[in-house]
């Protein structure tokens, strides 16, 4: 019992009686006065201060600040430099309060970012094709690639029969067939069919025309007759003129490796030290997708490791003999700066493209930091690397290699420590013991880098190629010591042989090691599984499990584990995806609708490469020729209808006089006709809406049908409005329009979607 201020005892009212009478709680309920979150934030994030891991959110800043420039419409540039000048000047004024001169630097990269954008976009700018063209052109190769079926050509662009100079791109990517005469510095001149770059096959799928643009490629197309070389009007500039050379001693090597070793593991070969992967065949290259192990054919972050690391190893070792320059020169550091040196002919010489480029900003980083006696692996480093890569180049933000190599770097910074093999009390002492200790370390820590690098990289494979490899942890555990410890080195003392003419027999060496990793792909790649095609990963869900890798790698304290918010989200939305129930190819040559029963069916006539996409966009695992594709199709000489669910049809026209009767009973009419205006179908795409929209996809729904487009975004139409439109007069109806013709874009001439 208590008293009041008087003295007077407190007495409890007779209606609480009952209630102060309960029994008292058993002790399991939660006490949350305990749960001190702001305190805990606080502390953290004053580690966070301490470990000074603010500095890596500046990349990330800088990135969001490019993606909302790729959000913009034409923007200025003034504007974010403006930005950036005044939150500039305010950090430097509210620098003594750590919280308001954070925000100011971290919104500062975002302008920054975006400004890089706007940059970017300006210093390429060059001409884009806009229609379809066969004309007499001339130019003075850049590069030649040999492929299976030919070559393939980047023209630097002399004249265009028929197209003025201020429409003339400045580069076009086209192929022929027998080119065996042709070499990188020539001036030639022949008849081709060019196009403009292909816009994506669906909303969603691979640009090749953004990444065409600011490769400075304005059409692609082929040779359709005899190619001529001729005496160049004007010498070539020095740039094109070092390409030229470049490209043609790549060439060259190519030849002699695939030449030295033969067979496919030639073409794996050659592209392991040039770059050039136009030697290997498809087959070997499905068997190294489904292994998992892809990645070693093209020349990134872990060639030019290896590369560099090998240069480093050599010149170290080499100094060490001398005792006296071992204790006297710093001998570690001038090893950096060899193979900052070998690294960058490296990079050079494999033809610098974007993967290339950003895993030798990387690797100058890191040697870098061993010139300042820093920690060569860190966050801080792979930020600074980040940043650079995106200043340069603002649009490898959106390509998956950029995504996958800066993801799998961080999340092994990050994670690999933690679960570092442990060793026991007490260090071995007989050579079997250390031996046995080293090859268990080395296996475990193989393991687990391939194990966090392939959780890290799964989204993004899922959101670009849409297929998973399961088995590519014990493809990667398996190929990747023959790589390191045979064919790189090998690679590294081929080429420093090559110039003496005693490279055959190493080269040698490095084929027997390719074939057993061939071997190894193909034993891997048999696996039942060993490939699964996803749906695509929405935009939202890739969102989602990039921040939940960034807060993952980030910080340094506690904070790591609220990435299991945003992670979770992810997957909740990765695991729930949301189909599209019909595409549309961008031309109308060709669409894919899902049935009644679920699956895509196939009419018209589009490129074998668009109905790969459409169907790996769905998650669909059969090939662009099954023919069950096209069993659920009712067709005839006018066209074709599919039945799909709530009792509706769509109608895909081939000739006008189906219009009548399909505008009248079909929901959707797909044509590459001009349809009749008076036609009463809810949803009409034909030539003209497509030409406003390109590439079409459409979500059904009972109530609305979901339009997508790659040139027009998001558009939502309720059937009932759409029931309830005015219908134009009868005598509106346009002429006859041609018969639907073949699909006009080769499937030759478009990108594979895979990354360079």
């Amino acid at each position: 019992m208590t008293v009041d201020n008087k003295g007077e005892p407190n007495r409890i009212p007779r209606s609480l009686a009952r209630a102060v009478a309960l029994p008292r709680s058993s002790g399991l309920a939660l006490d949350w006065d305990a749960f001190d979150w702001r305190g805990w934030l606080e502390r953290n994030l004053a580690r966070e201060v301490e470990q000074r891991r603010l500095f890596p959110w500046l990349a990330v800043c800088f990135g969001l600040g490019i993606i909302l420039f790729f959000q913009a419409e034409r923007p200025a540039l003034w504007a974010p430099l403006g930005a950036l000048a005044v939150l500039a000047a305010a950090a430097v004024w509210l620098r003594h309060n750590l919280l308001v001169l954070s925000v100011c630097v971290g919104l500062a990269a975002v302008f920054a970012g975006f400004s890089a954008g706007v940059n970017r976009t300006r210093s390429v700018a060059a001409p884009v094709l806009t229609r379809t063209v066969i004309a007499p052109v001339s130019g003075f190769i850049e590069a030649v690639e040999d492929r299976e079926e030919g070559k393939r050509i980047l023209l630097q662009l002399h004249s265009l029969q028929g197209v003025t100079e201020a429409e003339r791109p400045l580069l076009v990517r086209v192929s022929i067939r027998s080119g065996d005469h042709l070499s990188a510095g020539q001036f030639i001149a022949g008849t081709a069919r060019l196009l403009p770059p292909p816009q994506p096959a669906w909303p969603g799928g691979y640009d090749f025309a953004r990444d065409a643009y600011y490769r400075g490629i304005g059409a692609v197309g082929s040779f359709t007759g005899a190619v001529r070389q001729l005496d160049p009007p004007t010498s070539p500039g020095w740039s094109l003129w070092l390409a030229a050379r470049v490209d043609e001693a790549r060439n060259t090597l190519t030849q002699r490796i695939a030449a030295s070793i033969g067979g496919a593991a030639g073409g794996v070969g050659a592209a392991l030290v040039t770059g050039k992967r136009g030697l290997i065949s498809e087959p070997t290259n499905d068997v190294l997708r489904a292994a998992g192990i892809y990645h070693i054919v093209s020349i990134s972050g872990l060639h030019m490791v290896l590369a560099a690391g090998t240069f480093f190893w050599l010149v170290r070792a080499f100094l060490a003999l001398s005792l006296n320059l071992a204790l006297r020169w710093p001998v570690k550091k001038i090893a950096a700066v060899v193979a900052m040196a070998g690294a960058t002919t490296y990079c050079v010489f494999s033809g610098s493209d974007v993967a290339t480029e950003r895993s030798l900003v990387m690797t100058l980083v890191m040697f870098g930091a061993v010139l300042v006696d820093r920690p060569a692996l860190s966050i801080r480093n792979l930020s600074i690397a980040a940043v650079i890569v995106l200043a340069r180049e603002p649009e490898a933000l959106l390509g998956p290699s950029f995504q996958m190599s800066f993801g799998a770097v961080a999340a092994m910074m990050t994670l690999v420590p933690l679960i570092q093999w442990r060793r026991a009390a007490g260090a071995p002492t007989m050579l079997i013991d250390k031996a046995l200790s080293w090859g268990g370390r080395s296996a475990f820590g193989l393991v687990t880098t391939t194990l966090v690098a392939s959780l890290a990289t799964a989204p993004f494979a899922a959101y670009h190629f849409q297929s998973l490899n399961p088995y590519g942890l014990i493809g990667n555990a398996l190929a990747l010591p023959l790589v390191s410890l045979v064919v790189m080195p090998a690679a590294v003392l081929g080429v420093l042989a090559y110039p003496f003419g005693l490279d055959a027999p190493i080269w040698n060496v490095m084929g027997l090691a390719v074939e057993k990793v061939l071997d190894v792909s193909a034993w891997v790649g048999g696996f039942s599984g060993s490939t699964v095609v996803v749906p695509a990963l929405g935009v939202g869900a890739l969102v989602l499990l990039s921040a939940g890798l960034l807060v993952l790698t980030i910080p340094a304290s506690h904070l790591r584990w609220l990435a299991l918010i945003p992670a979770g989200a992810g997957l909740a939305f990765a695991a729930t995806p949301h189909r599209y129930d019909i595409y549309v190819d961008r031309d109308g040559a060709g669409a894919a609708i899902r049935n009644v029963l679920g699956e895509l069916t196939l009419v018209g006539r589009p490129s074998g490469f668009v109905v790969e996409q459409w169907l790996r966009a769905d998650g669909d695992g059969r090939k662009a020729d099954d023919a069950s594709l096209k069993q659920a199709a009712r067709c005839d000489g006018l066209g074709c209808v599919v039945e799909i669910r709530e009792q509706r049809a769509v109608a895909f026209v081939h000739e006008f006089s189906a219009f009548e009767e399909d505008c009248r009973r079909a929901a959707i009419v797909i044509t590459r006709l001009d349809a009749p205006s008076n036609c009463r179908a809810p949803v009409v795409l034909d030539r003209k809406a497509l030409v406003e929209r390109g590439a079409t996809a459409i979500r059904l729904t009972p109530e609305a049908a979901e339009i997508q487009s790659v040139k027009r975004g998001r558009e939502v139409q309720p059937w009932s409005a759409m029931a309830k439109a005015s219908v134009p007069p009868a005598q509106e109806r346009p002429r006859l329009a041609r018969p639907v013709p073949e699909q006009d874009l080769p499937e030759d001439e478009i990108s594979t979607g895979e990354p360079d």
